[in-house]
């Protein structure tokens, strides 16, 4: 299991950006997959996640004021996905911090590195969109 870690301040108050942050926006931002369904439960947002030959469920919550969400089931890419999205303020807006720990299912050489390098690009493009929101 392999962990990166993105943060930027971004323009705008931790409400503003709590309010932009919603699953399916979370998703489309990360540019990997499109938004295929969206469930509503009672304790959580599963967004269905469909990309070239594969669908994934993930899980959103609230946990203790962060946004988490992880892979949902064994369905997908990974044996194991969490991410934490946490707002701080700061001086000249809301430092964004983004946290992933990933472990890739298939039984590659070097799989969790390529995992983790690819979640890294993905939090990135997040952080990348949410600039260009409030820019």
């Amino acid at each position: 299991m392999r962990e990166v870690t993105v943060s930027r301040v971004v323009d705008a108050t931790p409400a503003e950006l709590s309010e932009w942050l919603d699953p399916p926006t979370i998703v489309r931002a990360e540019g990997s997959f499109d938004v295929e369904a969206v469930e509503d439960r009672d304790d959580a947002v599963v967004v269905l996640a469909g990309g070239p030959g594969m669908a994934l469920p993930l899980r959103f919550e609230d946990r203790d004021g962060a946004i988490y969400y992880t892979q949902e089931g064994e369905q997908g890419p990974f044996s194991r996905m969490e991410t934490w999205i946490e707002l701080e303020g700061a001086d000249d807006g809301t430092r964004v911090a983004v946290r992933s720990s990933v472990s890739l299912s298939a039984p590659l050489p070097f799989g969790d590195r390529i995992a983790a390098w690819k979640r890294k690009g993905e939090c990135s493009r997040l952080l990348e969109a949410l600039v260009d929101a409030f820019g």
